[in-house]
């Protein structure tokens, strides 16, 4: 099991994570860590009334932009975006952002890719909402063709490139997470991507996401056992991850607590999932500091073995 941890940049606390000094202090601890990666999300031009829905919205710093900062003052942490959405940018600006991020890190991004959710933000964007599932099936494979290297001739919905040679050509490429819990987003992971994201259902998520959310460990079971076959059918057998939030927080900061995750981790594995992903508490950049600390020692280490490397694999 490897781990991605959110960075709390977007919090806007004054003095508290938006500033150098606090990506100085966060990444260098991060890369003293077990920790394996560290990841923001994406939101443009979020819902004004879902971003004060007291503990349903929140902020987001440009993604690519963030990870720069971190990538600059870290040597070891992988870059997570958790998640970009796809359907609402052009792939080729998506490329050119990440290909970007993945040759000046050292080869650290995982790019998570979702389909997005909020229709205010889509609009508020120009594009549309409905056809956002066949845009992210588009710009998976425009992203694709972009970073092959050469000329491109790919026609979407809404460009058109014909003898355009995108650059840079990142060696290698970032593995793309494919977001979402439907029966088709399990089909665009295991058609397009690297990984599969999908998101446990929570009580704050509105009915609409929550009938799409992972229900429970034995739904996801069968999900990961239907993405397994499908890639099967498809002849791909490279490595493949499965990372997603687990249904057990480990907070408060206490060894039952602990025990009961790790417990839920291994449940989790034995799905086959390969990472989890999660927000620790942030009241404060030092209490930030101390439950990364306080996860790294009670949680990880118990995953110690087989640790050697960061490499992104099954």
């Amino acid at each position: 099991m490897k781990f991605s941890v959110h960075i709390p940049v977007s919090e806007i606390a004054p003095g508290e994570f938006q500033n150098m000094d606090a990506i100085n202090e966060i990444g260098k601890y991060l890369d003293r860590s077990k920790i394996d990666a560290c990841h923001v999300t994406d939101h443009p031009a979020p819902s004004s009334k879902w971003l004060h829905a007291g503990g349903a919205g929140h902020d987001a710093l440009d993604p690519f932009t963030s990870l720069a900062f971190i990538a600059a003052v870290t040597n070891r942490i992988l870059l997570h975006t958790y998640i970009i959405v796809m359907p609402y940018r052009n792939p080729f600006i998506t490329a050119k952002a990440a290909a970007t991020l993945q040759i000046l890190s050292g080869g650290r991004l995982i790019l998570g890719t979702g389909g997005g959710y909020q229709k205010a933000e889509f609009e508020a964007l120009g594009v549309d909402f409905h056809k956002r599932g066949a845009l992210f099936d588009e710009a998976l494979q425009a992203i694709q063709a972009a970073w092959a290297g050469g000329p491109v001739e790919f026609e979407g919905m809404n460009f058109k490139a014909i003898e355009v040679e995108p650059r840079p050509v990142p060696n290698p490429k970032p593995p793309i997470w494919v977001g979402g819990a439907s029966d088709k987003a399990v089909e665009r992971a295991a058609r397009w991507g690297d990984g599969w994201v999908p998101v446990f259902t929570a009580p704050k998520l509105t009915k609409a996401n929550r009938d799409t959310f992972i229900q429970s460990t034995e739904q996801l079971r069968a999900k990961i056992v239907k993405l397994k076959a499908l890639r099967a059918s498809l002849g791909k057998a490279a490595p493949f991850d499965i990372a997603i939030g687990p249904q057990q927080d480990p907070f408060p900061a206490t060894r039952q607590t602990a025990d009961r995750y790790i417990d839920c981790l291994h449940e989790l594995a034995d799905a086959g999932v390969t990472w989890a992903v999660l927000d620790l508490p942030h009241p404060s950049r030092q209490a930030y500091i101390e439950n990364l600390q306080w996860f790294d020692e009670e949680v990880i280490s118990h995953f110690d073995s087989g640790r050697a490397s960061n490499e992104v694999s099954a």
